[in-house]
């Protein structure tokens, strides 16, 4: 390696792409490409930066095989920056495999770190928390270790346990100041913000108030009859009842957990759950029927009693009823949350990381851009979709993944 090519790396390595180009701007031989095409991502060129790279790639030796594999790696990273999460896993573990046989666990830990940020977005936290168990116990440098706090605070973050989240976070500021890299800091900062902005409204006997992550964690450990409006669930003591595949039944709980301990009239019952202004006896008749079909998918947990006004929930235990809702009500939540992260997103991955179709996500997002929530730039395969984050709210609720349930 010459001296101009060790120089742009150590510039790469501290955060200071402009000095990088500095020094191999105007060379096109295999290594300065690939220096060329990481300063570049880190300057937010990403399509320039992923050409840089295949054409290093191309020009790299048969013998050259690590390096081949570090711009499959570059690559990789560029694709979960512009939220290509179909991009081919299989070349990021192939390219794994070759750093982890030659020597190279800095850059094979880096492809590991890779692999669990991508399982993370898409809501797959057991398989990213095995992916990080596989990455090497050596010492990493501080970047990587601020970038594997980083992870390991995310994954905590999806299950509520905000100690871990706090702790990791923590491990990943002192990590990320003694690396000096201001990208990397900033992205911990973002990330402490995240415990520390409302995560969902607490709705009880009329009143609301915001919670944080952590107030969430503490109402899940408690004894109260939670209607979690977040992720479509019913929980007491330990247990949960997933209504989110039956919106009318859990919008009649969510209006029966609201108006707790008193009941809820006929009439707002069949507006919230069948959007009807107009009521007659087939409208009260199905209502029977759907208040029959939730009493029975909540046995194990509450009544629905009929009134003389309409119906009310009676925990069989006698816990406090208490709604948790999201801070901001929106039809669309779950894209919004992604298009929060300030990221470019394709429809593509968007409907990838929701587990849902193309066709689905396309509608979402026509509907937040015609009220003027969401914008597009590009065509064709190249657009993409952006919206600036909810002001003074997180959104690690709306996104996929199970919460825990003790």
């Amino acid at each position: 390696m010459d001296s101009l090519i060790a120089a742009a790396a150590r510039a790469l390595a501290a955060g200071d792409p402009l000095g990088a180009l500095k020094r191999v701007a105007l060379r096109d031989d295999a290594a300065a490409l690939a220096l060329r095409g990481i300063a570049m991502a880190q300057l937010g060129d990403l399509a320039r930066a992923k050409a840089l790279l295949r054409r290093a790639a191309r020009a790299f030796g048969p013998r050259e095989a690590v390096a081949r594999a570090r711009c499959v790696v570059a690559e990789a990273e560029i694709a979960l920056a512009s939220r290509d999460l179909g991009w081919p896993a299989k070349s990021l573990d192939a390219a794994r495999v070759t750093l982890e046989e030659h020597g190279d666990r800095i850059n094979a830990a880096h492809a590991r770190h890779l692999e669990g940020r991508r399982l993370l977005l898409m809501g797959r936290l057991e398989e990213a928390e095995r992916t990080l168990a596989h990455v090497t116990s050596g010492p990493l440098p501080p970047a990587a270790r601020a970038v594997q706090e980083l992870l390991v605070a995310g994954i905590a973050m999806r299950r509520l346990r905000t100690k871990t989240a706090r702790t990791a976070l923590t491990r990943a500021t002192r990590a990320a100041r003694e690396a000096g890299i201001p990208s990397l800091m900033a992205e911990v900062d973002g990330a402490f913000l995240a415990l520390n902005t409302p995560a969902a409204r607490l709705v009880a006997s009329g009143s609301e108030r915001l919670f944080l992550l952590e107030d969430v964690e503490a109402l899940f450990a408690s004894n109260a009859f939670v209607v979690d409006a977040c992720r479509y669930v019913v929980r007491d003591d330990g247990k949960a009842i997933s209504l989110a595949k039956r919106p009318v039944l859990f919008a009649i709980a969510r209006a029966l957990g609201e108006a707790w301990p008193g009941d809820v009239p006929r009439n707002t019952l069949i507006a919230r759950a069948f959007g009807s202004r107009l009521t007659d006896e087939s409208h009260r008749a199905r209502l029977r029927v759907e208040a029959g079909r939730l009493r029975r998918a909540l046995r194990t947990l509450a009544n629905v009693t009929a009134t003389k006004r309409g119906f009310a929930l009676v925990p069989r235990r006698g816990r406090q009823v208490v709604v948790l809702a999201r801070p901001v009500e929106e039809e669309h939540a779950a894209v919004l949350a992604f298009l929060a992260d300030g990221e470019s997103w394709s429809s593509s991955a968007l409907a990838l990381a929701l587990g849902t179709s193309q066709r689905t996500v396309q509608r979402a997002l026509d509907a937040l851009a015609a009220g003027g929530k969401a914008q597009s730039f590009g065509h064709g395969r190249a657009r993409r979709w952006i919206t600036p984050p909810v002001p003074g709210f997180t959104t690690t609720l709306l996104l996929p993944g199970p919460l825990p349930i003790d």
